[in-house]
């Protein structure tokens, strides 16, 4: 009675091929360079025993995955990300589209609301922002204060009426002053406290000037 060849298994190989120089196997199947290597002139047993290898190393793998986004989950949600932090996070989201969608979103939001911009253009933002996280039931979940009604007027500070008022004038005469300013406190000998007194002194009689100036910026405006 003739002997039935056992079928051989299909290769494992997903078409990423990159090894990790760290762990020395395949960060697309998992396989050593020696696996790799001997897979098409192994047998059909040989085969199976490194596919049970690899779904051993891909649980494995998965569980760390795991560990390491608990571990680091403040990394979605955090405003400023150091490079290394950046770094950190580049591999942690690699294969995970909806992780790295929750990041982009969170840096649209910290965006939103740091930048001052015309009122209109911050409610169109809103609207489109909240229109991208609509289509994903689970981060509509997690973001669901962005759905929240009255979250518009969260953004009234940043209408431009609200904004302070200044101008060229203003602005020259604000930059020669820390120009002055920096001069005088450069030193610290009798002379140099003298004029740092006058220097204030000369500051605080053109308060008033100032303040006038600012009344007639905002009265023009809101005109």
């Amino acid at each position: 009675m003739n002997d039935v060849e056992e079928p051989s298994p299909p290769s494992p190989c997903l078409g990423i091929c990159l090894m990790d120089p760290q762990t020395r196997m395949c960060r697309g199947c998992l396989r050593t360079i020696d696996e790799i290597c001997t897979w098409y002139v192994a047998g059909a047993a040989e085969k199976r025993a490194i596919l049970a290898r690899l779904a051993a190393r891909r649980k494995q793998a998965i569980g760390r995955k795991l560990s390491d986004l608990f571990q680091y989950r403040y990394l979605f949600v955090q405003k400023h990300l150091s490079v290394s932090e950046r770094a950190r996070l580049r591999r942690l989201l690699r294969g995970l589209p909806q992780p790295r969608l929750l990041r982009v979103l969170m840096e649209e939001v910290y965006r939103l609301f740091d930048r001052r911009c015309r009122m209109a253009t911050a409610l169109t933002k809103l609207t489109a922002l909240r229109a991208r996280l609509r289509r994903f039931r689970r981060l509509r979940t997690v973001l669901k204060r962005l759905l929240a009604p009255g979250l518009e007027k969260a953004l009234v500070f940043l209408d431009e009426r609200l904004l302070g008022s200044t101008s060229n004038a203003v602005e020259r005469s604000n930059r020669r002053y820390r120009k002055m300013r920096k001069t005088v406190y450069r030193v610290r000998t009798q002379k140099a406290i003298e004029g740092r007194l006058a220097l204030d002194l000369l500051r605080e009689s053109r308060v008033p000037y100032r303040v006038s100036t600012t009344k007639a910026l905002h009265k023009a405006r809101a005109a």
